[in-house]
């Protein structure tokens, strides 16, 4: 008996220590996640209360919304031109700093610190003064005497620069490839230098199949990041110009916030929702025929 009630005060104080999280993920995450779905199914302005309406916030959002289709492919255009480039960008600088120099920690930082800071809204206000057409951009092309480029107002241009921002934060994902990389055993770049094998042979049989299950790693995560980029599109170009940078995350934005449609917004987050959920299932499933793991299996 005596046993008993110390291993139900040990587990007793153990659920203590974590019930702060507990409520956390209680109050500010399920239920507003269970909230958001019930209120998708609602005409709901904030100021009266939420009436069912069933599907016709869907409806409407399918076959009446036609910014509801510009802002998704704005949308996979980002992630997809953003999220390659950050994550090649990401493994090139994390195998560069994967060497032994005197300083080179430093520099590890100084790479890192752009990821620390993103997403701040002192950052995206950085990239439109350095980017607006007479910024310092445009200021060195006008040294090398090249014409300016209107990189925010042109609607083909705007939005890659804001892609640009989202790839110059790979920090996060560079030192996870760093992690990696250092877990990859030198025996076997010996016997590839024994072989006759160059760099680059190595890099890609070696070096690059063991990375894949951070590879994946990285691509699931950036990949859901990307899909809520919120701040660079509502602080630089506020979705201009002619809604070329109209992002999903800044629409749902404005029908909650700015039109007071919470019904509606609640449906489009389901969507954005559904489609990261999709996307991630579709990397799932396909993992297992390119991510390797080092007991030479796929999983």
């Amino acid at each position: 008996m005596g046993i008993r009630v110390r291993k139900w005060s040990k587990n007793y104080i153990g659920l203590l220590y974590i019930l702060p999280w507990i409520i956390g993920f209680l109050i500010f995450q399920f239920y507003p996640f269970g909230a958001s779905f019930v209120y998708s199914f609602t005409d709901y302005s904030i100021t009266n209360k939420p009436s069912f309406v069933g599907l016709d916030n869907y409806i409407t959002m399918f076959t009446k919304d036609s910014n509801f289709y510009q802002s998704l492919v704005t949308t996979l255009i980002y992630v997809f031109f953003s999220v390659p480039l950050k994550l090649i960008f990401a493994l090139l600088v994390a195998v560069l700093l994967n060497v032994n120099i005197r300083g080179v920690n430093t520099y590890r930082t100084l790479f890192y610190l752009p990821s620390i800071l993103g997403g701040s809204v002192a950052v995206a206000i950085l990239w439109r003064f350095l980017f607006m057409k007479e910024g310092f951009i445009n200021g060195l092309l006008a040294k090398v005497n090249l014409p300016p480029i209107d990189w925010l107002g042109s609607p083909n241009i705007a939005l890659y620069t804001l892609g640009l921002l989202a790839v110059w934060q790979f920090g996060s994902s560079m030192v996870l490839f760093l992690a990696g990389l250092k877990q990859i055993p030198q025996e076997l770049y010996e016997a590839g230098r024994v072989d006759g094998a160059s760099r680059l042979r190595m890099f890609f049989m070696i070096t690059l199949p063991l990375l894949t299950p951070i590879v994946f790693f990285n691509i699931i995560m950036q990949l859901v990041n990307a899909f809520q980029d919120f701040t660079g599109a509502f602080v630089i170009t506020n979705g201009g110009p002619m809604n070329s940078t109209y992002l999903f995350a800044l629409k749902l934005y404005d029908e909650g916030f700015k039109f007071f449609k919470m019904g509606y917004a609640s449906a489009l987050s389901w969507i954005l929702f559904l489609l990261i959920l999709i996307v991630t299932f579709v990397l799932f499933k396909t993992s297992k025929y390119w991510t390797h793991y080092e007991d030479g299996g796929d999983k």
